[in-house]
């Protein structure tokens, strides 16, 4: 019964999914949506992929990453590079930033996450701000100046791989292998003393979230018209790492409900910037004071849906995850 009902729900949310997909599309196609409010959907999509990504290594497998904008950088160039020097489709972009941003991944992975904490935290802020650098001085992409890329995002892409990254990652979590992350996170020395391999699923939650901010980093180099190595420094991967923290450690419905409402926030209060911090820092500072774990904690929003039926059908409590 319970895995009828999750499969239900499952498909249910797929159809739900796909109706407002295509009313949006339909709003964009008929220009009822202007540029604003169409580039603050796209940018949501974005972050959202971005918040799940990072959700994986930080929420389920515990490791304390904060240089995911260097991914989101390594996908972005590698995609301009497929669509604008190559001249080859932006499927096989979207792609091939996603395998380049892994490649990163397991490169930096290997030794890195054998660390722990704030020393794993520096390594990979050295990662990001060495990806940066480096970018500033390759003529190749355009160097400090940037790189000028066609506008190739569109809303089907967009949906697509968002619902491709959602589905993944709450897949993987749900899978043995997502269970032995979540071991490393509760108790890395136990879960090495049942014998996981905890190095391998280390790697294995960094190059599957570096995967798919390879591809968040394709979709947003093809969604503005330059590229700039500006644009990925340190701040983007601290603000990618406040959407997990506000929405909760550990839940994939409150980084995505975080990385929405921050969206929105950040895009309507552009023409105060000032104002903008000062609101944003507000909410953070009252979020750690009065509900340090977050929005959700470590629950997803479906789990308040299963303790009411368990309630009224006497239905064990199914606490896997879905998707919000």
């Amino acid at each position: 019964m319970a895995k009828f009902s999750q499969t239900k729900g499952f498909w249910a949310l797929i159809i739900a999914t796909a109706v407002l997909a295509s009313l949006i599309q339909f709003l964009i196609t008929g220009g009822t949506l202007n540029a604003f409010y169409i580039n603050t959907l796209f940018t949501i999509g974005i972050n959202i992929i971005l918040a799940a990504s990072l959700h994986l290594i930080i929420g389920i497998t515990g490791q304390f990453s904060i240089g995911h904008a260097g991914f989101l950088a390594v996908g972005a160039y590698a995609s301009a590079i497929i669509t604008m020097k190559l001249a080859l489709p932006f499927p096989v972009a979207l792609l091939a930033g996603g395998i380049a941003a892994a490649v990163a991944g397991l490169i930096i992975g290997i030794p890195s996450l054998r660390l722990k904490g704030d020393y794993l935290a520096i390594a990979t802020l050295g990662f990001g701000e060495i990806v940066r650098i480096t970018l500033l001085n390759i003529d190749y992409v355009g160097g400090a100046s940037g790189m000028q890329v066609s506008h190739l995002t569109t809303w089907p892409w967009m949906v697509a791989s968002l619902v491709l990254t959602l589905v993944v990652i709450v897949n993987f979590t749900n899978s043995t292998h997502g269970r032995a992350c979540i071991s490393i996170r509760e108790n890395e020395i136990a879960a090495d003393a049942m014998g996981i391999n905890t190095t391998y699923y280390k790697v294995a939650a960094f190059v599957i979230g570096s995967f798919f901010a390879g591809v968040a980093g394709a979709l947003y180099a093809h969604n503005f018209y330059i590229l700039q190595p500006a644009n990925f420094g340190f701040l983007k991967s601290f603000d990618i790492l406040i959407f997990v923290v506000l929405g909760g450690l550990g839940s994939m419905s409150g980084a995505v409900i975080a990385a929405i409402l921050l969206t929105i926030i950040s895009t309507f209060l552009q023409e105060y910037p000032e104002t903008r911090m000062i609101i944003y820092s507000l909410v953070l500072i009252i979020m750690m004071l009065y509900r340090p774990q977050g929005l959700l904690g470590t629950k997803e929003l479906t789990s308040f849906f299963s303790n009411r039926r368990s309630k009224k059908g006497g239905m064990p409590n199914d606490n896997k995850q879905t998707i919000a």
